[in-house]
């Protein structure tokens, strides 16, 4: 027959050796109390405690951990703005017993120090400030932070702030004034380029014109030149310089109309241009003018005589 006793006094001790044993996770230390008062700190590993007298307190994570803190503020120039603070923390492995005793919830203690600097240094700043001082920001954040929990047995490590969010409006706006900004900005590279083009245009045109008159000076200097030969071999066969000068003006006059006559669509009339030009043209167009009628008066008056012979 089974001992019924002796079952009983197994099942005690495998009850006394399960409440006896507990092990410690990495990172991790579990406070160890006996009759409610503290007894010990035991680390990571294997342990053993007296049943019904010792019992585990708690366990505190010893890892890194983060706490995202969001927080609503006033700027300087009256823009509210959404700020995500995260802050990164752990506990002090040597003050283990101060995180546990002294602080029952140490991130809502964290949280009331991240909204106490926040709200203390974010209205001293405009909007703008606030963007490109965010770092400074944090580092206050920190500051305060470590000064305070370190007494409470919590180190923190850094605390970012990951996001600064304004009034759907106020943001509207800023994009309108960068929009601006930005269009302002290309219209000046616009107008520089502009700019550019005109005076590169102006030296260009000022480099052709430069040319252009060193062109005509050479063609000149090549006339003068060509002329003075010309009048020096005229003078060689005994024309003197004054007929010289006069069949070479004809000459050139001929020249000139013959390439004008070459060209079968030019409408070019050649007009003198002596002071009395006008008069002497006009006068040459009623003499044509009456020549022309005379004639056709002529010519009426043989046509009949003609016709009668005829007959």
């Amino acid at each position: 027959m089974i001992d019924v006793g002796s079952v009983l006094f197994v099942l005690l001790l495998l009850l006394v050796a399960y409440l006896a044993v507990f092990t410690v996770r990495q990172q991790s230390a579990a406070i160890i109390e006996r009759f409610g008062k503290y007894l010990a700190i035991r680390q990571p590993g294997l342990h053993f405690k007296v049943p019904f007298i010792d019992r585990i307190a708690g366990k505190l994570n010893l890892r890194i951990q983060q706490l995202d803190v969001i927080i609503e503020t006033k700027t300087k120039d009256n823009v509210f703005v959404k700020m995500k603070v995260s802050v990164q923390f752990k506990v002090i492995q040597d003050k283990v017993y101060d995180a546990f005793y002294k602080l029952e919830y140490p991130h809502d203690q964290i949280t009331s120090y991240v909204f106490d600097v926040v709200r203390a240094e974010v209205p001293k700043l405009k909007l703008d400030d606030v963007f490109e001082r965010k770092d400074d920001i944090a580092i206050a954040v920190k500051r305060e932070l470590n000064e305070a929990m370190t007494t409470y047995g919590y180190d923190i490590i850094n605390t970012l702030i990951t996001d600064i969010d304004p009034d759907i409006q106020v943001k509207n706006a800023m994009n309108r004034i960068n929009a601006a900004d930005r269009e302002k900005t290309a219209a000046e590279y616009e107008a520089e380029a502009g700019r550019i083009r005109i005076v590169a245009k102006a030296k260009a045109e000022a480099e052709s014109k430069k040319l252009q008159g060193q062109g005509i000076a050479d063609q000149r200097r090549e006339i003068a030149r060509g002329l003075v030969e010309s009048v020096d071999i005229l003078n060689k066969v005994g024309i003197n310089s004054q007929e010289a000068s006069a069949l070479i003006v004809v000459t050139q006059h001929y020249d000139t109309l013959q390439s004008i006559g070459a060209d079968a669509n030019s409408n070019l009339i050649l007009l003198p241009n002596s002071p009395q030009a006008g008069t002497d043209m006009l006068n040459n167009m009623v003499a044509s003018f009456s020549a022309s009628n005379q004639v056709g008066e002529a010519m009426k008056r043989v046509q009949p005589r003609t016709k009668d012979k005829n007959e």
